[in-house]
Parts: C-alpha cells; structure tokens; sequence
C-alpha cells in the first residue's frame, strides 16, 4: 500500500520540516519530493503536513505515520540485504555529540547491530568541535554532530532552534553579565553563545564548565546560570529563559548532521549503512527519553 520511496521522502520532510532540504537530502527534485508526499497522502486517504508561507508541520495523522513509516522501511532493507546475500563487516568508528546522550539513538544503533552483527561498532561520544577534528585527523569514518553554519559539510538529518535554557527558578537581571555555562572550547555552542553576546554588546562571566551533558545540566538545574541547547532536546528540569525580558539576544538555528571520513576507508559501506539507518530515524533523535 505504502510505496518505501514514498515513506523515505516522508521522513526526510518530517525530520528536516522542509521540502527544499529533503530534496537536498535525497538528491530528487523539490517537485518530486512534493509528488511524493502528495501520493502518500492519496494512498493514506489524509493530510500528512500543514503547509504555508512559515513552513512545514505535521499533522497528527503525520505523527501517527512517523510510527509505520520506519518499521516498513527497516523490514523492507533487511529482506533486500537477505535475499542480496551481502554481509556487512569490519571494524566502523563512530562519533555522536553530547547533545545525543538523553535521545533514542541506542535504539537506531542497537537495531543497527542487530541487522548487521558483523560490524564491529566503535562509539566515540564528545564534542561536536571535537569530532569534527578527529574526523578531518582520520580518527572516525562517520559521526553524527553540529555543523559550525548552514553552509557547512555534512548531510542535514535535522534541524532545530538554539534557545537560552536554566533551572525553573532561575531569575536574570539584564544589568549584570549573563552568568554562562558551557562545554569548554571547541564547543560549537559555545562559541555560537560568546560570538552573539559580544555582537549584542551584552556582559557575560563564566559561572560553569563540563565536558558531558550531565555536568552542564546539573549547573543548570543548580540555578548557577544560563546554557544554549537545541529546543527539541531541552533536559527534563530545565526551561527556556524568557529572553526579552532577560536581555539575551537570540541564538538562530542549528543543523544536525553526518559527516563521513575518508571515502576510501574499508569502513565506507558500514558508514553509509549506518548514516541510512540514522537519517531513516532522525525523528528519533529530538524526542528525549522519558
């Protein structure tokens, strides 16, 4: 009933919440990616996204389809790859940012292994700064991360909103520096939250560091100051900061994306296996454990 090109361009828009990016993505035509969708939604008998001039939301038969979508289309590859005869092996070195510690990703990985047993995964968690340049040293094949502008490298599996954040009693006053708490350098958010505050000429003092998500978060919650995070994976216990009447400019958005190592490495076909089975369940990604 559901055609698997049709459910993978699905994804691609409800992950991206953009038919310009999922066409990006998928390398199809933005009027493919339209006619897609338009005939998932024929053969569904509803509307799957609400469209105008602001962009791109689901609906709630939307959601609902996020939750056949990805179960079809992880059926449909393991009976290719079965009748294919083709085994994936080797040893792929994979780096994932902090921001993904609280998601579901161990579900897409742990789904990943079970389709490929053979290939030994080796998980690096840090710094989205950091993987970037154990990357580019050739220290991972493939790594899930930040991209520094929209501009950059990197096969986009979603984007979100950068928002100022702090425990729920948390009070700012606007004439004194913005009490932050941040990942030490390179820490891509970081570097967003000093370049914007120096640009808007607002005061700020460092009031906490970590190197892991746990650590930035306890701070928060502690009330010792403010952090950025991306607004679809805010930590339980942690609020948005109400800006205006803080003074905190805004942040922009921020691009999550896969960035491949070395094309010519042993590990390519494990590494784009893997980036296929992370973008077919980038909606994952921003919804945090419970």
């Amino acid at each position: 009933m559901f055609e698997p090109a049709q459910l993978r361009t699905f994804l691609a828009v409800a992950q991206t919440l953009s038919f310009t990016q999922a066409a990006h993505r998928l390398g199809l035509r933005q009027s493919t990616v339209s006619q897609h969708v338009r005939r998932l939604e024929e053969a569904a008998g509803c509307r799957l996204f609400l469209r105008d001039t602001h962009g791109v939301e689901l609906t709630e038969d939307g959601e609902a389809m996020l939750g056949f979508a990805r179960p079809i289309l992880e059926a449909n590859e393991r009976a290719a790859a079965f009748f294919a005869g083709t085994r994936l092996r080797g040893r792929l070195r994979f780096g994932v940012s902090e921001d993904f510690v609280p998601t579901r990703l161990p579900e897409i990985l742990a789904a990943f292994r079970q389709a490929h047993p053979e290939v030994d995964l080796e998980l690096t968690v840090e710094l989205s700064g950091t993987l970037h340049q154990q990357l580019e040293a050739g220290g991972l094949d493939l790594c899930l991360a930040k991209r520094h502008s929209p501009e950059g490298a990197g096969r986009l599996v979603w984007r979100d909103k950068l928002v100022w954040i702090g425990g729920e009693r948390l009070r700012l006053d606007p004439g004194r520096p913005v009490p932050l708490i941040a990942f030490p350098p390179p820490g891509i958010t970081r570097a967003r939250m000093l370049d914007v505050l120096e640009r808007h000429g607002r005061a700020w003092r460092m009031a906490g560091t970590s190197g892991s998500l746990s650590g930035l978060v306890a701070a928060a919650r502690a009330g010792l100051g403010v952090t950025a995070h991306a607004q679809g994976l805010i930590p339980a216990g942690l609020v948005r900061v109400p800006t205006r009447a803080c003074g905190l400019p805004d942040l922009g958005g921020v691009d999550f994306v896969l960035l491949h190592g070395r094309r010519d490495s042993r590990a390519q076909e494990a590494a784009d296996a893997l980036a296929d089975a992370i973008l077919a369940g980038g909606d994952l990604l921003h919804r945090p454990l419970p």
